[in-house]
This record gives structure tokens, C-alpha cells and sequence, in this order.
């Protein structure tokens, strides 16, 4: 390892897990499960693969925690009893090849169709999602006190049954307009209660959630994937979600996940070369103790190396790249980036 590799260098966490390099593999959604949510030889296969760069840390793609949470046919399913077989053998493939293993949960809300969730759309109020031109989304339903205690006690039970099924890390999914996410925009939010208006009820949902699965998760790592922004017009801001990440931070969360709002995944049209959400995880690092995971067509170590090297981020997940096969790092490999 040279002085400049710096995404071989090791980070210890507060709860003295190791990650043994910066490299993360992103949660993606692979449409690979059964109908009923239940992991598949493919799924399996899949991150067999994707553990062979040498990440640190390989994150199961998201996981509805309820069917009314399913955003598309084929999702993974950590919702019931008979997913735990399947969760447990794909933290095992990934724990048996030297990576520690994670899974991003997530209730899709209002980005869904009645087709998927069972009937039911819930939504934090009555605006729907803005979606890409020519996709459809369910007409909202406006959670009550009620649906809400349902969300809570769903996303418990699928964290005590990811912690069961031997994971080292939870990921609560609160970006890319699913559910969470909802909740945290004023664009899909419009509650008059408690949880509606102003930035701190808007927040208040998530950490009510995030109070539950760090109590369920204690001595695991836990994530939650923020938006640095919706990338809309009067949507949530920068500044917010680094107000946000500092609340989480305060909470007990040991990384924030820095990734795009209501816009959905997809790179902002102005946005080019790798590193396309940097900015947002720069500023969100820059105000928090905690590590923070950048996102954004990474796929050369060079790029990485110098993100981490001038503190803009902690970690580097690399998705797309790794999963085509375009991400090559003889050192990663070839060394394990066992040494600090």
C-alpha cells in the first residue's frame, strides 16, 4: 500500500468493527427474488460476485419491511418468517468472503402501485410522488396514527430478523422518494399534525424509527441513507440534510449514507464525471462526526483515492461498476486492505 491508497486504508467504528478498506458495495436492486420476496439462486449468486473486489462492505439490496412497502415484483422481502433462510444465506456468502454484511430495509410508501403493495398506498399525506415522466405511482392514502404504529413495528421485526440472520449492519432506505423519504420532503408531506410542516416534524417520523432499530441493532452498525437534496424545486435542501444528519448522528447512527431525494437515484442533469453527488457529501461530512458514504458514477481508484484523501468523504460506494465489471483495483484484491 502506497501513502496515497487511501481507500485501503482500515476504519474502526465505536462499536470496534473493522471495515478493512473505504470500498462499499452499494444496495441495487436486482428484480432477482421470487414473487413472494424470498431470495433466489440468482440472488445469491449475485452477491457472491459482488463480494470478489475486496469491499468492505457489501450492503443486500433494499428489502421491503411489509408487502405494502413493495415497490416492484421481484423486490427482496425481509417482511416475514420464511424470508430469514434466504437473508441469512446471503449474509453468510458475503460474511465467508471477508466483507462485512449489510442490508438497506425500506417501505417503498407511495412509490408503488395497488398491483404490488396489496392494495394499499401509503403515503405521509396526500401529494403523490413526483416520478419520472411515463411511470405510474398509486393514488396516495394519508397514513393515520394507526398505519403508523404498523411502520414502526415492521421496520422492528425485519431488523431483528436481519440481526438474526447474522448481520453486521442495518440500513434504513430514507432517499430516492421511498417512504422515509416522504416523510422528510415538503413536496410529499403536507401533514398539518405533529409530523407535518415544519423541518423538525418532518424529521420526526424517521428518528422515531431510527430510536427503535439503533435499540434492536445495539452493538451492530447502523446506516441511514439521507438525500442530500431532491433536486426539485422546493424540495428539501442541503442545508436540511446535514441539520438531519446531525439529529441521526445524535441518535446514534454510525454512517450516513449521502445519496439524491425525490429525483430518484439518477444523476441531476447538470451533474457530470464521476463523484456526482460529492458535493452533497462534503458538505454533510464537514458538519458531522461520523462517517459519511459518497455516491455518484464512481469507478476509478484515482478519483476515490482523492475524495478521501481531502476529507469530502469517509467512504466510496461503488455500484454500477463494480456490478458490470468495470471497477478494477489490483491492490483492493490483491491485498485484502487488511493493513491500516
Amino acid at each position: 500500500m502506497t501513502e496515497h491508497d487511501f481507500r485501503l486504508k482500515n476504519w474502526e467504528f465505536s462499536n470496534g468493527v473493522r471495515a478493512k478498506n473505504r470500498l462499499i458495495v452499494p444496495a441495487m436492486a436486482s428484480e432477482t427474488a421470487d414473487k413472494a420476496g424470498y431470495a433466489t439462486d440468482a440472488t445469491i449468486a449475485r452477491y457472491g460476485r459482488l463480494t470478489e473486489v475486496g469491499a468492505a462492505i457489501v450492503l443486500v439490496e433494499y428489502s421491503y419491511v411489509h408487502e405494502s412497502g413493495r415497490s416492484e415484483p421481484n423486490q427482496l422481502g425481509a417482511a416475514e418468517p420464511g424470508h430469514f433462510i434466504g437473508l441469512q444465506t446471503l449474509a453468510d456468502t458475503i460474511r465467508s468472503r471477508g466483507a462485512l454484511a449489510g442490508i438497506q430495509l425500506v417501505h417503498a410508501g407511495g412509490k408503488t402501485l395497488p398491483e404490488w403493495s396489496g392494495g394499499r398506498i401509503m403515503t405521509p399525506g396526500s401529494r403523490p410522488v413526483p416520478i419520472m415522466p411515463g411511470r405510474k405511482v398509486g393514488v396516495p392514502q394519508a397514513m393515520s396514527s394507526t398505519d403508523m404504529e404498523l411502520w414502526r413495528h415492521w421496520f422492528a421485526s425485519s431488523t431483528e430478523r436481519a440481526i438474526k440472520a447474522g448481520y453486521d449492519l442495518i440500513e434504513l432506505h430514507a432517499a430516492h422518494g421511498y417512504g422515509l423519504n416522504q416523510w422528510l420532503s415538503p413536496l410529499t408531506n403536507d401533514r398539518t399534525d405533529a409530523y407535518g410542516g415544519s423541518q423538525e416534524n418532518r424529521f420526526r417520523f424517521l428518528l422515531e424509527i431510527v430510536s427503535i432499530v439503533r435499540e434492536i441493532s445495539a452493538g451492530k452498525l447502523l446506516s441511514v441513507r439521507i438525500a442530500g437534496g431532491d433536486f426539485l424545486e422546493q424540495g428539501s435542501t442541503i442545508v436540511e440534510a446535514a441539520i438531519l444528519a446531525q439529529r441521526l448522528e445524535a441518535q446514534g447512527v454510525d454512517i450516513i449514507n449521502v445519496s439524491s431525494g425525490l429525483g430518484g437515484w439518477r444523476r441531476p442533469r447538470e451533474r457530470v464525471g464521476e463523484g456526482y453527488l460529492l458535493p452533497e457529501a462534503r458538505f454533510i461530512q464537514n458538519r458531522i462526526n461520523i462517517p459519511v458514504i459518497a455516491v455518484g458514477g464512481f469507478e476509478t481508484p484515482q478519483v476515490i483515492d482523492r475524495a478521501i484523501a481531502l476529507g469530502d468523504t469517509s467512504f466510496v460506494a461503488v455500484g454500477r461498476a463494480i456490478l458490470e465489471g468495470r471497477y478494477q483495483d489490483a491492490h483492493l484484491r490483491s491485498s485484502g486492505a487488511k493493513e491500516g
